[in-house]
């Protein structure tokens, strides 16, 4: 066995595999229409950039009506907000998950509700949400994570039995489609982001698609100062209706253009790396013990922010989880670990008072936030060389348990 680059041996990557060497995808065409927008002095989100956007991605997902915004955290929250979601109700969300997803139930005033997950999918768990459902409870948020998708048909017969609104958060599943239907357009609104590293980017940016007309026009002005769809700046011929809050939560044509080139892209990507795992998967699942988040089970086509690996084989379990992340880094590939349970993340800082753990705890999201390390998607779009080359480096590491338990427990001293 080669020595660990951890332990001063030779990195299996020379260079580094820096995902900002070759993330965001660019195209020169794209960077020309950029020219040609600027130079127009058309920026704003009055333009039609915008609206040929919001359209074109809502009808890729099966969805009738889309609506552009800054970011996929305000998607979020201006959904939960004309879905009429405010002070004393309660918004059910997974444990695993960015912790935008429970600020949004936040900021509209309402407590966010954290359930456990599926033990395979790691996304949440249904079951578990029956569990956690009480009088206030007015919405669900399901997350798909990484690399699978929430169980919506079960999620959407437990909704439909207690009358709760469903705000699927897809801001890491641009192009899944569930059973035949394009993700985002099951529940009453899907929210996706278009933030630096997601598998759409344009730096910042966010859409929110539904098919309820009503809903659409009132998400349309909640992001755009109460402005209804189609009004021109300073000709509202409406106002939004009484009490509800209204905001400057527009883009511009610039994200929008970049992100129309995109979507044009987005099939392929997702082919290139569906290839790119079953590559990885195949050849791992023989040389390791290495467990790998499953697909929604339902998944005709699996979207990705992230390729996800589990550590927790009896074998590995009793290696740090920094330990495994810090030795594949030193060979010159960047894996990150998970955000842990949100209500144990750094950035997570409301009291105790604003949220609540299910009765029944995050088990399952607190082992596997100890054991598990991905892989940004970015990665997986690479040449097969590259590829080859993840796998050796996972492969490397693995195959040196020994040398990793002796290192940790070195460090611990």
């Amino acid at each position: 066995m080669s020595k660990l680059a951890l332990l001063g041996g030779e990195p299996l990557s020379e260079k580094k595999m820096d995902w900002s060497d070759f993330w965001p995808p660019i195209k020169e065409s794209t960077g020309d229409k950029l020219k040609e927008l600027y130079l127009s002095r058309k920026w704003t989100a009055f333009d039609s950039l915008e609206g040929e956007f919001a359209q074109a991605f809502a009808k890729y997902h099966g969805a009738k009506y889309g609506i552009f915004m800054v970011n996929g955290t305000v998607t979020l929250q201006c959904a939960l907000g004309a879905c009429g979601i405010g002070p004393g109700d309660e918004v059910i969300v997974p444990a695993l998950t960015w912790y935008a997803t429970a600020m949004a139930a936040h900021y509209v005033g309402a407590t966010p509700v954290f359930v456990d997950i599926d033990s395979e999918t790691l996304c949440i768990d249904p079951e578990k949400i029956v569990q956690a459902i009480t009088e206030k409870t007015k919405a669900i948020i399901p997350v798909h994570l990484y690399g699978s998708m929430a169980d919506m048909d079960n999620i959407m017969a437990i909704a439909k039995q207690h009358g709760l609104r469903v705000i699927e958060d897809c801001a890491h599943m641009h192009g899944g489609v569930w059973d035949g239907k394009g993700i985002g357009s099951i529940g009453d609104v899907g929210s996706f982001s278009f933030q630096h590293s997601k598998t759409m980017a344009s730096g910042e940016g966010g859409i929110c698609i539904t098919d309820d007309p009503e809903l659409a026009d009132r998400i349309f002005r909640m992001k755009h100062i109460g402005y209804g769809p189609g009004q021109l700046q300073g000709k509202a011929l409406d106002g939004p209706e009484e009490g509800l809050l209204c905001y400057p939560f527009r883009a511009t044509a610039f994200q929008a253009l970049i992100l129309n080139d995109q979507l044009k892209d987005l099939g392929s990507h997702l082919q290139r790396y569906q290839a790119s795992i079953q590559f990885l998967e195949d050849r791992l699942h023989q040389t390791t013990k290495i467990r790998f988040q499953k697909a929604g089970r339902k998944a005709d086509n699996q979207g990705y922010f992230g390729w996800l690996m589990i550590f927790d084989d009896p074998s590995y379990a009793d290696i740090p989880i920094g330990t495994i992340q810090e030795a594949i880094s030193a060979e010159g590939l960047p894996v990150l670990p998970t955000w842990g349970p949100v209500y144990d993340f750094i950035l997570f800082n409301l009291s105790k008072e604003s949220y609540r753990i299910d009765q029944a705890g995050s088990p399952v999201t607190e082992s596997i936030s100890k054991h598990s390390l991905f892989l940004l998607h970015a990665y997986l779009g690479l040449g097969q060389d590259s590829i080859e080359k993840i796998a050796d480096i996972i492969e490397k590491i693995m195959n040196n348990c020994d040398a990793l338990r002796e290192y940790a427990r070195l460090s611990a001293t």
